[in-house]
């Protein structure tokens, strides 16, 4: 088959694309690279003259202030319409987002639409925000959300406009124009396979692609201080609940000053995160969540104890036999006491770190998984 996946939010679709090649297919990714993280990508539409040229960035940020047009989704839309005539003759088209130009809702019906016109079949993969996921955790359907803070505090509704947009009416007609077009809607990962599936939705659920040649595994050194890292994204600090990690390193500093040391970054490209992190032992990841998000996943691969989410609704569908992460819930005192049982108690690093490494491999494998997208391509729903 010949593939095209849009979009690119957290190396997912790259490890697709490996699975998929290893599997003898032809694969193209189109994607911005996703602002500072930098990901790779076949052909790009990184936004460069309002993004990276100082004359173009400041002009967008004065377009937007004066009128409220953002200059950077108009680069987006015209970098992809310029290679729309060159986008032709693919068996299958895979979204990663119904937003996954990050353009102007309107304009992107059109240019999907062009899209499609020129090839074979649409998916649309939810592996993050998107209108029916955003929509039931408005309604309260879990016991928490990305969204919990917003809920308990409507004045971070600022720092939640990017969730936020997808229930108004733009947006919303955006999601039901490509759910429409799609074969098939597939999720990749609990937190998004609940809420569509409690909204009434058929869907696929797959579990992330990890590729696991890539990610060499590195059994912890637990002979000297223990490795915590904490790294930023300043864009999602809110709804990954970061302010308890914040909490909880704070106090492991004053209680373990001789025992642990503490990595934190901020907004920094993938490649030189993933390097810092190679350290660590711990990896705090998120707390407002049920599964593994991809970053879990692969810190997880590569043997680190990741802070996460691995509720019991993760456990009842992957039924491990043994702990693989460390659930990580919006409690700082909680997280201290996980802390301080792994700082006391070395040797449980390295048994959740084996454990890790082999869940992964079973339940993450990119290749069995770029099978089952293949399965699920071919399928409709």
């Amino acid at each position: 088959m010949k593939i095209l996946l849009i979009g690119e939010y957290s190396r997912l679709h790259n490890s697709l694309k490996e699975g998929l090649t290893a599997l003898g297919h032809e694969v193209t990714l189109l994607s911005a690279g996703d602002h500072f993280k930098k990901y790779d990508t076949d052909i790009s539409i990184y936004p460069k003259f309002t993004a990276v040229n100082p004359l173009g960035h400041f002009a967008k940020r004065l377009m937007y202030r004066l009128t409220g047009i953002n200059l950077q989704y108009n680069e987006h839309a015209i970098r992809f319409r310029r290679l729309l005539p060159k986008l032709k003759g693919y068996d299958h088209v895979q979204l990663i987002n119904s937003d996954a130009l990050q353009s102007y809702p309107g304009t992107q019906i059109k240019l999907f639409e062009k899209l499609m016109r020129q090839n074979g079949t649409l998916s649309l993969l939810i592996c993050g925000d998107e209108t029916p996921v955003i929509d039931s955790s408005l309604k309260k359907t879990l016991q928490y959300s990305v969204l919990t803070p917003y809920l308990e505090n409507k004045g971070l509704s600022k720092q939640y406009s990017y969730s936020l947009k997808y229930v108004t009416n733009s947006y919303r007609r955006l999601y039901n124009r490509v759910a429409e077009k799609a074969s098939v809607i597939i999720t990749s990962d609990l937190d998004y396979e609940i809420p569509m599936k409690s909204s009434g939705y058929k869907t696929v659920f797959i579990p992330n692609p990890v590729n696991t040649d890539k990610l060499s595994f590195t059994e912890p050194d637990i002979s000297g201080r223990i490795f915590i890292f904490l790294g930023i994204n300043r864009m999602s600090y809110t709804k990954k609940g970061i302010r308890f990690f914040e909490g909880a390193l704070q106090i492991i500093k004053q209680k373990y000053p001789d025992k642990a040391e503490i990595i934190i970054t901020e907004n920094i490209p993938y490649a030189e995160y993933i390097q810092l992190y190679d350290r660590a032992h711990i990896l705090l990841d998120q707390v407002y969540s049920y599964d593994q998000g991809y970053n879990a996943l692969e810190a997880m691969a590569k043997g680190k104890v990741v802070f996460t989410g691995a509720e019991r609704e993760f456990y009842n569908h992957y039924q491990p036999e043994e702990r693989v992460a460390v659930n990580a819930l919006p409690d700082t005192p909680a997280i201290v006491e996980e802390l301080s049982f792994l700082i006391e108690n070395p040797d449980e690093i390295v048994n959740i770190s084996r454990n890790a490494r082999k869940f992964v491999e079973r339940e993450h494998n990119y290749i069995k998984i770029a099978q089952q997208y293949l399965n699920a391509w071919q399928t409709r729903i």
